[in-house]
């Protein structure tokens, strides 16, 4: 709908990521450990084994050790990139049932939104009122990371959702 806004979002994400390209030398190999360190540090709510997870798919393997890819900052400064109304549309266009999963810790909880973030808060008050008969939502103890660090507190909330969706298919 506001495509001229939209463009400006992107540009502005193509921008910062070429202005961090340029600067940016070879990204530091580290050894595996190190990289982990790294890892665990910036992000205080993550496992040891979540990181190596992470690392799995963060990282890149060089001769001298692991080196971190460095674009997540500038990507996650670009939230805002739809808005509520077009995230939402894109929503109704799915035709089968949605689960997802929140954090309590994590972005979309309601005591965690601050004025500062009208975006999230927004988008969970559309989802809950205009989607909640097609958008299941379900709250679970743990950070942004708990499907990684904690992976038993997710996996039955999915399995149950599968199930109840296998089932009506057969119906």
């Amino acid at each position: 709908q506001d495509t001229e806004a939209w463009l400006k979002s992107k540009r502005r994400v193509i921008d910062r990521l070429l202005s961090l390209e340029a600067k940016q030398q070879t990204p530091k190999a580290r050894s595996p450990e190190a990289a982990l360190q790294r890892l665990l540090e910036a992000n205080s709510h993550l496992t040891g084994e979540g990181g190596a997870i992470l690392l799995q798919r963060g990282a890149t393997e060089t001769p001298a050790g692991k080196a971190l890819h460095g674009a997540g900052p500038a990507l996650g400064q670009n939230r805002e990139s739809f808005t509520v109304d077009q995230c939402v549309k894109f929503l109704q266009k799915i035709q089968d049932r949605v689960l997802i999963i929140l954090s309590q810790d994590g972005l979309l909880v309601p005591q965690k939104l601050h004025s500062r973030n009208q975006f999230a808060k927004a988008l969970r008050e559309a989802i809950e009122s205009t989607l909640k008969e097609d958008i299941q939502l379900v709250e679970v103890p743990g950070s942004h990371f708990v499907h990684l660090n904690e992976p038993e507190v997710v996996s039955g909330i999915i399995s149950n959702f599968l199930t109840v969706q296998n089932t009506r298919a057969r119906l």
